[in-house]
């Protein structure tokens, strides 16, 4: 598992120095042969890894209304112990927004962050793996309510930054230079 996600972060090439720095912390926690991902919720380990996985169409992005984060956020959810990134990003798509695809789409993360969480069950560190997953905003979406709010498409002018993972302003700023 940690080579696997070692060689996922390795195809990341960070844009700014704040990017630099949380993909070293990613990789010197992955090389530390520390737990990666959550045993026990809400954060059994303290850090682990998480799939974002932001839904674009052009020069929009899909954000959920999470109720726990208090924040309009990226779709993601926790790996399990075992499973590839992008297996999350598979079964979580399904589950989060009732979007099917396959595992084959998904070649490479974006970028990662590394972010302490906040809301209701705030206090520990999400490492998370951005991969894009391109998507018609005509398509259907069946979102998971339990978890939810609301989703809601957003031009990518109009996303409320102040309100959503303090990454995300630089994830935009990645897809539209065509990273």
């Amino acid at each position: 598992m940690h080579q696997l996600v070692r060689s996922q972060l390795e195809c990341i090439r960070p844009t700014s120095t704040a990017e630099r720095e949380q993909l070293d912390d990613a990789l010197a926690w992955v090389d530390s042969g520390a737990a990666l991902c959550r045993v026990a919720k809400p954060a059994r380990p303290t850090k682990h890894l998480v799939s974002y996985f932001p839904v674009v169409d052009g020069e929009y992005i899909l954000l959920v209304d999470h109720k726990n984060a208090k924040l309009w956020l990226p779709p993601g959810g926790h790996v399990e112990p075992g499973e590839d990134p992008r297996t999350t990003v598979v079964r979580e798509l399904d589950e989060e927004l009732g979007l099917r695809a396959k595992e084959e789409e998904f070649a490479a993360p974006l970028m990662v962050t590394v972010t302490e969480t906040v809301g209701l069950t705030s206090g520990h560190t999400d490492v998370s793996l951005w991969y894009p997953v391109q998507r018609s905003r005509s398509e259907a979406l069946v979102f998971d309510r339990s978890e939810f709010h609301a989703v809601r498409w957003f031009h990518f002018s109009d996303v409320p930054l102040d309100r959503s993972d303090p990454n995300l302003g630089h994830f935009l700023a990645k897809l539209r230079a065509g990273a």
